[in-house]
């Protein structure tokens, strides 16, 4: 049986839509449980919105960037102009302390930051694994802050000299238009990091868009309350699984920085106040949990994609 799946991107900047939609094939392809869409005739398309918020496209590969992240040294992480905080009206400047604090990104460098606030059995073994350094980790966050932020209060942002993009308007209608476009069946979206506050707003929120058979989010933070109290009001923990989606499955890695917080979603994202989202918890390799192409080569999240699809 062919179908379709829908990628959408995450936070920070990305290479080139083809790249990454090679990119990211790829590593959903790959290990022994791997699946070629492809192969099985599956046709494929890339939510892009990284141009909205950055001038040209980054030259790393995802498999690079989780390099880099990993070996980075102090000085050499990437940062932002935080200049819109200021500027900020007083809801905005509520959700971003209540961000500042959750994520601790006000915490002294030298002081020790709780990873894990509260560990069940599930995730117990994360502690484990050594997690990534402060420095990288906060602004990282501080990244991811300013992407979600942007998204959920539809701000103004010119990433190039005469263009200028609305955030929510903006990447709703590419978001939408993609799934408008899609004729095949089954229908997966898989998201990462900020793409699923995105694919959940339009699924959940926005009466225009069509149904799909099967969600898959990858380190989402939209188990935070924070970002929860932004998808108000057709958003409630008895009643907030889109009517879009049939299926939704959500894996998550404890000591990935974007969804650790609070990785489970099911307790929030209630259907007629039953639990249906399927949590399951992973662990990826290496420092950097983060990055989209370990969470495409974990076999669970393979054997997700072939119930999905049928195949």
């Amino acid at each position: 049986m062919a179908g379709h799946v829908t990628f959408i991107h995450g936070i920070g900047n990305q290479p080139a839509p083809d790249r990454m939609l090679t990119s990211w094939k790829r590593s959903l392809a790959d290990g022994g449980a791997g699946v070629d869409l492809d192969v099985f005739g599956v046709t494929s398309s890339v939510v892009y919105w990284a141009d909205v918020m950055y001038a040209e496209p980054s030259d790393a590969t995802q498999e690079q960037e989780s390099m880099i992240f990993e070996s980075v040294t102090a000085g050499e992480v990437p940062t932002i102009d935080e200049t819109y905080i200021e500027a900020s009206g007083e809801s905005e400047r509520e959700f971003i302390e209540a961000m500042v604090d959750t994520y601790h990104l006000d915490a002294d460098e030298s002081i020790p930051v709780p990873e894990l606030e509260d560990v069940d059995e599930a995730t117990a073994h994360h502690l484990e694994a050594v997690p990534l350094p402060w420095f990288v980790k906060k602004p990282l966050m501080r990244i991811f802050l300013r992407d979600v932020h942007h998204y959920l209060f539809n701000k103004s942002i010119t990433p190039r000299p005469e263009e200028t993009f609305q955030v929510q308007d903006e990447i709703r209608q590419r978001f939408l238009a993609n799934l408008n476009a899609v004729d095949a069946q089954p229908h997966v979206v898989i998201s990462h990091s900020m793409g699923t506050v995105i694919s959940y707003d339009v699924l959940k929120r926005v009466e225009a868009s069509p149904a799909i058979g099967t969600l898959i989010t990858l380190g989402s933070p939209l188990g935070l309350s924070e970002i929860q109290d932004q998808m108000e009001p057709e958003h409630t923990k008895r009643d907030g699984f889109p009517a879009k989606v049939t299926h939704w499955s959500n894996l998550a890695d404890g000591l990935d920085p974007v969804c650790g917080a609070d990785p489970r979603l099911a307790n929030d994202y209630r259907r007629d106040d039953q639990t249906v989202v399927r949590d399951e918890m992973v662990r990826n390799d290496g420092l950097f949990r983060h990055p989209v192409s370990k969470y495409l080569r974990q076999p669970s999240l393979q054997a997700a994609v072939r119930s999905a699809l049928g195949i």
